[in-house]
């Protein structure tokens, strides 16, 4: 029984470092496919969230606050990002009537650039489909999405 144990502590271990390497493996596939040419990654994360939104109800309005949840990015990083995209006329900035919410809303006559950029990342999309299958991209969805809604990050 003893032995049954340190086996199965071992296999745990070895699952905790083939998670660790496969996560590390795509996540570096993501950010080094250069997935966009005129807008580094965090820009076009951003630009997709707001994008996703605008799809959804014809507006696109995110609050700061919701891109740093939906991100896990930094105020800071988030604020920096949101700026460029701003000064680079994608988005505009809008405060909300209590004053304390800063929205962000994508600039129309942008759309096509940004979605000339964003097509770069659905082709990525496309081709990992077409490798994993329909099934497992599904699959890969719903584990990423649980993963993430559980923050099974440690707290600092």
């Amino acid at each position: 029984m003893e032995n049954q144990e340190k086996h199965t502590e071992t296999e745990q271990k070895e699952l905790e470092e083939a998670l660790i390497l496969s996560w590390i493996r795509v996540t570096a596939v993501l950010k080094n496919t250069r997935i966009t040419k005129k807008m580094i990654y965090n820009e076009a994360v951003v630009m997709a969230i707001v994008y996703d939104r605008y799809k959804k109800d014809g507006v696109g309005a995110v609050s700061f606050g919701d891109i740093c949840k939906k991100t896990r990015m930094l105020k800071s990083l988030v604020n920096r990002t949101i700026g460029s995209l701003v000064k680079r006329g994608f988005l505009e900035r809008r405060t909300g009537e209590d004053k304390r919410t800063t929205y962000v809303l994508p600039v129309a006559k942008k759309l096509p650039e940004f979605l000339e950029e964003h097509e770069r990342s659905m082709s990525l999309a496309r081709r990992v489909i077409d490798l994993i299958g329909e099934e497992d991209a599904r699959a890969f969805c719903r584990i990423a999405d649980k993963v993430f809604n559980a923050d099974p990050l440690p707290k600092e």
